[in-house]
């Protein structure tokens, strides 16, 4: 996954705030909360200057707790899924959350003079799961595409998949994560998250800055 494509992962995930709001509409939502964090990571000194430790008060407070990681895990890992033990699902969801959190704070420092458009809402007001489309416009380049799947919970509109450029994120990591399991099982896939990320926090404390994590 290229640095683009975390970049855009930043604008998806930047789609969801305070709980206040959560009854609204999931559309409404997304435009309200990306325009007041691209907003903050525009004018925020810190943030240009790729702080860690701002960039990440930032994932922590306005992101991340407005994403369904375990249903977003269970999806990635696929039949496995089933297999884990509570434990290991545990475990699972936290690295994977703590890999995406990497990921986030290494692209928030790179927002300059991108702009979101928000496309009408295709849906019924009883769904339960609808797909939001919007798209990333910047100066001399082509839109870019982005679409994100939310639910319904009790506590408001969740995310728990984003698609760009034509790829959904959970499709991008099942087969990973697959490959992973079918040589070393569950607790092999928690081993290797588990180092990635320890590398990535030792890199960030050692430097002070967020970087875009490398390709998987």
């Amino acid at each position: 996954m290229n640095s683009l494509k975390k970049l855009l992962l930043t604008f998806a995930f930047l789609s969801f705030g305070g709980s206040a709001f959560a009854q609204e509409a999931p559309d409404v939502l997304v435009k309200r909360i990306s325009e007041d964090v691209m907003a903050t990571a525009k004018s925020d000194k810190q943030i240009q200057s790729g702080n860690a430790q701002r960039i990440q008060q930032v994932v922590n407070e306005k992101i991340l707790p407005h994403v369904d990681f375990q249903r977003m895990t269970a999806l990635a890992t696929g039949r496995y899924w089933r297999s884990a033990t509570p434990e290991q699902q545990a475990k699972l969801t936290s690295e994977f959350r703590d890999l995406l959190m990497y990921t986030y704070s290494g692209a928030i420092s790179q927002i300059r003079d991108q702009k979101l458009e928000y496309k009408p809402l295709r849906a019924d007001p009883a769904d339960t799961e609808v797909i939001v489309n919007t798209q990333v416009v910047q100066k001399s380049a082509e839109p870019i595409q982005l679409s994100y799947r939310l639910e319904k919970t009790p506590t408001g509109w969740k995310i728990y998949d984003v698609n760009i450029l034509g790829a959904w994120l959970i499709q991008s990591y099942k087969g990973s994560f697959a490959s992973e399991i079918g040589k070393n099982g569950i607790d092999g896939l928690i081993k290797t998250l588990s180092e990635r990320n320890q590398k990535l926090a030792g890199n960030m404390a050692k430097t002070g800055k967020a970087s875009v994590p490398a390709a998987q």
